[in-house]
């Protein structure tokens, strides 16, 4: 998985409630069967596996029928050794016993039971990546062995790529603009790892490519949702005859998305997938990290996040401390003259939005404060708070400043920002001319920025005109 990006906060669901999943989780729970109907009789062979005789009696132990009994069979008993739930006492003679690991998971942590699960859930990715077995079959030579260059099939290529699409798939689940916990239709993911960003209308040869990807992730998810990772519908048998008859690639129906696969992480993957993308580097952080941490690395921890996680951080965080104290950690945090200041102060004061009254006395010490003053100010007066100085001319422009500049940090040129930006111009035909003068270190940068943004002509240019001179007096 990529270890290049930091990722939008995750939230998890607490540890116990997960180790219950995965020990609910068919893969798990068929292993651990394995584990204890193993006895001093069962046999394995070279490469640890259950000798061939023994997997219909392990079938039964598991309660399996059908076609792929012994398949399933196979797998759990993988699994429950891949994981230390069995250990084999001599390759030579084939022995086995219960392995250390199977006692966790009775009489271990809710962390330790997930830490089996992980090593499960390493198995079942593997076999995802590898070919169906009647691929590998027909690939065979005489003599036995799998011909790799006979599948077209690169291991290492086949594992990035499902690493690929499960991390594309942690990242829809968790910015605040993705589908969340509602599932993802499985052409739009492949799509997402196949087609370039830039390509506004995709070619034939991309519809094929993402076409192939998805009967790929088909039989991959199919693999991956028994060990509960995902929720998986499957892509419709129809429409893959379908698919064999046509002569061309077609886009998916968008009427009937359902049919072409719907995938969703469920809450033990999103653990699951965190762990891993925490293990290849990746900055994957989780809601509620910063709680017992100071307001200093709250401020700063929050700045990347969305509006949402934000706050559900800011009242872990809160929870955890008086009022009064916590606002004046929060105040004194937020000061500063450097250029991630301004979004500190407007993280400070959405969380001192969650706030009760009982912080009024750490605003009313702050009202002096050239940094502070205006923003106390405004929470003073929104919880109805009388004896509120007015602010002077000058508090108010630097608050503009300092909040234009947070909300550029926070949003870049969204669409909110526009809207603030051209209401002010509308209701202060005078601002840029005062604006240029305000004691900001963001001034220029601000101006600059209305400037771009503005869509008035006229307006723009007096903007960046205005920043123009901050600039000058900033230089002098």
């Amino acid at each position: 998985m990529s270890d290049s990006s930091s990722l939008p906060p995750v939230r998890l669901t607490s540890e116990a409630e997960l180790a219950r999943d995965a020990l609910a989780t068919p893969v798990l729970s068929r292993a651990v069967r394995l584990a204890r109907w193993a006895g001093p009789g069962t046999r394995v062979d070279a490469g640890g596996g259950l000798v061939d005789a023994q997997l219909p009696a392990a079938a039964e132990a598991l309660g399996l029928s059908g076609d792929d009994a012994a398949a399933l069979a196979s797998e759990a008993w993988r699994v429950a050794v891949d994981t230390g739930l069995i250990e084999i006492v001599d390759e030579e003679a084939g022995t086995v016993t219960e392995g250390e690991e199977l006692a966790q998971l009775t009489g271990g942590s809710p962390h330790d039971v997930l830490a089996v699960w992980l090593g499960a859930l390493e198995t079942v990715l593997a076999d995802a990546s590898v070919p169906d077995l009647d691929d590998l079959l027909g690939a065979m030579d005489a003599a036995g062995p799998v011909d790799p260059a006979a599948l077209d099939w690169d291991p290492d290529a086949e594992s990035a790529f499902l690493d690929g699409v499960l991390g594309n798939l942690y990242l829809l689940t968790v910015s605040e603009d993705g589908p969340g916990t509602a599932p993802v239709p499985l052409p739009a993911l492949a799509a997402s790892v196949i087609v370039p960003g830039d390509m506004t209308e995709p070619s034939n040869d991309v519809l094929e490519q993402v076409s192939d990807a998805m009967m790929r992730l088909d039989d991959q998810f199919r693999v991956l949702e028994p060990v509960g990772l995902v929720e998986y519908q499957p892509v419709d048998e129809a429409l893959m005859a379908d698919a064999d008859d046509a002569e061309e690639p077609t886009a998916a129906d968008d009427t009937d998305a359902s049919r072409y696969g719907m995938v969703r992480l469920t809450p033990l993957g999103l653990y699951g997938l965190r762990t891993r993308l925490l293990e290849a580097g990746t900055e994957a952080p989780a809601v509620g990290e910063l709680a017992d941490k100071g307001a200093d690395a709250l401020l700063d921890g929050t700045a990347g996040f969305g509006p949402r996680a934000a706050q559900a951080e800011t009242e872990q965080w809160l929870i955890r401390r008086e009022s009064l104290t916590a606002a004046r950690e929060l105040l004194a945090a937020a000061r500063g003259a450097d250029s991630g200041a301004p979004l500190r102060r407007l993280r400070c004061q959405q969380a001192l939005s969650l706030v009760g009254g009982e912080a009024e006395p750490a605003l009313r010490e702050v009202l002096d404060d050239p940094e502070l003053g205006g923003l106390a100010r405004v929470w003073l007066t929104e919880h109805g708070f009388a004896n509120v100085p007015a602010p002077s001319e000058a508090m108010v422009f630097w608050l503009t400043v300092d909040t234009l500049a947070a909300q550029l940090a926070a949003e870049g040129n969204s669409e909110e920002l526009s809207a603030l930006v051209e209401g002010l111009a509308e209701q202060h035909s005078g601002f840029f001319a005062a604006a240029w003068r305000v004691d900001h270190p963001a001034t220029a940068d601000v101006l600059e920025a209305m400037g771009r943004i503005h869509p008035d002509k006229r307006i723009a240019k007096e903007a960046r005109k205005a920043a123009f001179k901050a600039r000058s007096q900033q230089g002098g």
